[in-house]
């Protein structure tokens, strides 16, 4: 009974807030913005992201990549709504997390901390991994 009970509780959704896949890219020159991307999954209510940060970048932004009369467009973003058990992706071409002035050290393979704040006081740590500007995105 004890196992039957493991194994269902291991296929329910999540009750907190989770992030996967998360990874950073870095500029392609030195001093331009990385990028961060990650799949947030939502807990069991709803939940709004607030802010992202990194003690690895001196700011980081919130923002949305768009098309605007033709070309691509980018909008800082203010809050991300995470319905409860749903997914919100920041992904190439959508959201994502610009990072300034990161610290130089860090370097293709490195771990990039970051903390996501959510309204409700919620803060969720995460390593995300630094992949190189030309390098492809590593596999979920």
């Amino acid at each position: 009974m004890t196992i039957a009970a493991l194994a269902l509780a291991g296929c329910s959704p999540p009750a907190v807030v989770s992030v996967d896949n998360a990874y950073v890219r870095l500029p392609a020159v030195s001093r331009g913005a990385a990028a961060g991307y990650f799949t947030l999954n939502g807990g069991a209510t709803d939940a709004t992201l607030l802010s992202v940060q990194s003690n690895v970048a001196i700011r980081a932004e919130m923002h949305e990549s768009m098309k605007s009369g033709g070309m691509m467009a980018m909008k800082p973003l203010a809050s991300v709504p995470l319905p409860a058990h749903g997914e919100v992706k920041f992904a190439p071409g959508g959201k994502h997390v610009m990072l300034f002035d990161m610290n130089p050290g860090i370097k293709r393979g490195s771990k990039v901390p970051l903390l996501l704040t959510f309204a409700d006081g919620l803060r969720v740590r995460t390593n995300a991994v630094a992949i190189a500007a030309g390098d492809p995105v590593p596999e979920e």
